[in-house]
């Protein structure tokens, strides 16, 4: 395709041929004449391309730098566009290459982060003093935080005993309640049987019975 004629500057588009999976690669370079052409170099340039990555399009400047050199004085655009004719069939059939290489080179490092994963870190003395110190504070800190919610929740409450061996006084707390309420006590006398109505053997009929203590208290 002609740009312009002064200077002449035109575009050639480089198609690969299909590759295992029909797909194929593709440039568009751009040419122009200089004064002296051909006895000076055109310029050059890659102005688009397709399933190429940034390396190959620097080997086809390179190509065509070396090229151009060697076909210095001569017309030389048939033969710079042959070249990277040749040059992207050459990558077009790279490409299944290329792939397995990246597949094979990501199953490798998947690999290697699963064998790291379960080899670890080597325990040493000082990364073990370190773990030991944080899991301590980690634990102690867990403790607090029980200890916390026990005591918002009323779990740490003293128990009957606890309460017993902080205030002795409390032995005899319910006599002095009796001593205090004196006559007040009030006593449900239904409670209790009448004495006629229980069946209560005579003391002489009790073999544990002994006269002898009938003093005592």
């Amino acid at each position: 395709t002609v740009l312009s004629e002064k200077p002449t500057t035109f575009t050639i588009t480089v198609t690969s041929e299909a590759g295992e999976n029909d797909e194929t690669v593709q440039t568009t370079l751009k040419f122009t004449y200089r004064e002296k052409y051909p006895d000076e170099t055109p310029l050059y340039e890659v102005v688009s391309q397709e399933n190429l990555d940034d390396n190959d399009v620097m080997d086809i400047i390179k190509l065509l730098e070396q090229q151009a050199e060697e076909n210095l004085g001569m017309v030389m655009i048939f033969t710079l566009v042959s070249a990277v004719q040749e040059k992207v069939n050459e990558i077009v059939d790279q490409i299944k290459t290329r792939r397995e290489e990246e597949k094979k080179q990501k199953e490798r490092e998947a690999e290697e982060e699963e064998k790291q994963r379960f080899h670890g870190t080597p325990v040493t003395i000082e990364n073990f003093l370190n773990w030991k110190a944080k899991f301590d504070a980690e634990l102690l800190e867990i403790k607090r935080k029980k200890m916390k919610e026990e005591e918002q929740a009323g779990k740490n409450k003293l128990s009957g005993k606890q309460l017993f061996e902080m205030d002795h006084n409390l032995d005899t707390s319910d006599i002095q309640f009796l001593e205090e309420a004196g006559n007040n006590v009030e006593v449900d006398e239904s409670l209790f049987q009448e004495m006629d109505d229980l069946e209560l053997e005579d003391e002489e009929d009790d073999p544990d019975y002994n006269p002898v203590n009938l003093d005592s208290d």
